[in-house]
């Protein structure tokens, strides 16, 4: 067993994007994420790699774009601000089919809002952010070690389909530390495709590449966008990740992602205690959603219960896929609040009435 060394969740990302062959890092500081982007300008360069503190995030996505464009494995990371000045720069990243990860360490807004963790980002990640039809895989981790997992399956996940992809985590995971390994970061997957599309020289050996999102004719660009929307349905097919906690026996199951999920665990601990029959599906990618096992699952139990640092935005996807099979209630806070198991137990009481 490799040897664990303690860490703070945005230092453990970095570290795990250099080991995953990271070597372009454009940002721009904001808190609570800057100790990634600080991370990164030290040990960057003795990795061999860039990082640059751009003048603002727009520039710093515009960077993220060529050097994507180029062939390189590059990131940026910000929060939830800072991201919706990206958004454009998103939308021409995966319109140009290119692939490269942006993290997002979620505050409290909307505006500056706080910079206490959040999770009302949901929307922005999943729905769009910026303009177009077009998604980002978005991977929503809970501790420490899923960030160092994830981070690496990421940008394997961006070159295997040609796509920005998200980690979104919130403003706790950012800062907690907790032990991890890397051990699995940086092996890569055996089946990525060759970048035959990189505009990275021709050596007078090809055509050249030109890399572009801008088409007049709407009959070449709706085809562009119906190739693309077929990989994202090949990713629904292929990427979803959740974990399901406890639900074979469950006459009631709650719906959390992230940090709220680890809350979730500690009150289901306390009704299990008390006899209450539950358990919990764990979203791990937002996009692509779990909607199958959250449809199943609908179909044999009394109610689902959708817990979110928000004022409820996850919940709609449940209740998309549960379809009606049985009723979703939700609870949240938002602002920067942090919910605490008391207050999620007291809720799922009220909503089951006593019933066990």
């Amino acid at each position: 067993m490799s040897d664990k060394v303690l860490m703070k969740g945005n230092e453990a990302l970095a570290e795990a994007a250099i080991r995953a062959n990271c070597r372009f890092f454009f940002g721009y500081p904001i808190t609570p994420q800057t100790e990634l982007a600080a991370y990164m300008a030290k040990k960057m360069p003795k990795a061999g790699g860039l990082f640059m503190q751009a003048e603002s995030e727009v520039a710093a996505i515009n960077m993220v774009y060529g050097a994507a464009g180029a062939g390189a494995r590059v990131m940026t990371s910000s929060s939830s601000p800072g991201i919706s000045l990206k958004s454009e720069g998103i939308s021409y990243i995966a319109g140009a089919d290119l692939p490269c990860l942006v993290v997002n360490i979620v505050r409290g807004g909307p505006g500056l809002g706080g910079i206490q963790p959040a999770q009302s980002d949901y929307f922005q990640a999943t729905k769009g952010g910026g303009h177009g039809d077009y998604h980002m895989v978005v991977l929503a981790p809970a501790s420490i070690q899923e960030i160092v997992d994830l981070t690496g399956e990421a940008f394997d996940i961006a070159d295997r389909y040609r796509t920005p992809v998200m980690i979104m985590g919130d403003g706790m995971l950012g800062q907690m530390m907790e032990p991890v390994t890397f051990e699995n970061v940086g092996k890569g997957a055996s089946d990525l495709p060759e970048k035959t599309w990189a505009t990275d020289g021709t050596h007078m050996k090809r055509k050249k590449n030109i890399i572009n999102s801008l088409y007049l004719q709407p009959e070449d660009l709706e085809k562009l966008v119906l190739e693309r929307e077929q990989r994202y349905q090949v990713i629904k097919e292929k990427e979803v990740r959740y974990e399901a906690s406890m639900i074979d026996d469950a006459e009631y199951v709650f719906v959390a992602y992230g940090t709220t999920a680890r809350i979730v665990k500690n009150a289901i601990k306390t009704l299990r205690a008390e006899g209450y029959k539950v358990g919990l599906i764990r979203p791990i990618t937002l996009f692509p959603f779990p909607e199958k096992i959250l449809a199943e699952t609908a179909k044999r139990v009394k109610g689902m219960l959708c817990v979110e640092m928000s004022t409820g935005q996850m919940v709609y996807d449940v209740r998309l896929a549960a379809n009606g099979a049985c009723p979703v209630e939700f609870f949240g806070r938002t602002g920067g609040v942090v919910p605490v198991p008391d207050e999620i137990i007291a809720s799922f009481k009220k909503m089951v009435g006593g019933d066990k």
